[in-house]
């Protein structure tokens, strides 16, 4: 299946986080949640308590939407359990650009609030890159690119090959990173596979170097993939696109952004 998703945006669900203890000492009175959670409009605020250059602004707001959607309305994963064999995975292919991924799982309950001004400072688990030994949900550790896939498609057939048929995983890369060669053979694995629980998306900034015949839907699609453009700034396309049904092929979402400057 391929084709275009569209919706209006509608607003987000309330969310109870389970704050952890930490030892970093900050002004918690500008970032303690209102007693009903997070909210999406919070998140703009989370994230601008991470400063400094390697934050990579644009690389991070283009994921934002995405990874929102994800975490409040598809994800199976909980913070009072990160590591339960019935969990979703999610992994952050396109880790050079995690603030957006850290203001997410602060708003969720997976990390302190606490912690973000210490991003990339010494001593802080938030790195320039996620690491899976520091922080509680964090499937991968990751930054370089084109290694995402290739993690995901291995996870999803080592789920199948334990029985465990509840799981799914998902992966986000951005469309630069489909210059990555590794990809390639993990979309073409992927499909001939059929590995169902597979879901990628892919956040398109019009930032690849290669062009492929039908577009980024078009090379998975060749690959037998499932396939689907939205807008990657519209929440009820994005949950549409992720939550459809595509039995026997894995599943990719373009998501469009706007073209990096």
């Amino acid at each position: 299946m391929t084709g275009d998703v569209t919706g209006k945006t509608r607003g987000p669900r309330r969310h109870q986080p389970c704050m952890t203890q930490t030892e970093h000492a900050t002004d918690s009175a500008s970032i303690v949640p209102a007693a009903d959670g997070y909210e999406y409009a919070d998140l703009a605020r989370l994230m601008s308590l991470m400063t400094g250059d390697e934050k990579h602004g644009p690389a991070a707001t283009s994921t934002l939407d995405a990874l929102w959607v994800l975490y409040d309305r598809v994800l199976n994963v909980d913070p009072r359990q990160p590591g339960a064999d019935d969990r979703d995975r999610f992994l952050l292919s396109k880790g050079h650009g995690p603030a957006a991924y850290y203001a997410v799982l602060a708003a969720k309950g997976f990390l302190d609030a606490a912690l973000l001004p210490g991003f990339g400072g010494f001593g802080s688990p938030l790195g320039y890159h996620p690491d899976r030994m520091l922080l509680p949900g964090v499937e991968i550790s990751s930054g370089s690119l084109g290694h995402g896939l290739p993690l995901a498609a291995g996870m999803a057939l080592g789920l199948r090959a334990r029985g465990l048929a509840r799981p799914r995983v998902f992966t986000l890369v951005g469309d630069a990173e489909l210059d990555e060669g590794s990809n390639h053979e993990a979309i073409a694995f992927a499909g001939a596979a059929g590995l169902d629980n597979l879901h990628a998306i892919v956040v398109d900034n019009a930032s690849s170097t290669y062009g492929w015949p039908g577009g980024i839907a078009g090379r998975f699609g060749q690959e037998r993939w499932s396939a689907l453009t939205v807008d990657g700034h519209d929440h009820a396309a994005l949950e549409r696109a992720l939550t459809v049904a595509h039995p026997g092929r894995p599943h990719v979402v373009i998501a469009t952004v706007e073209p990096k400057d």
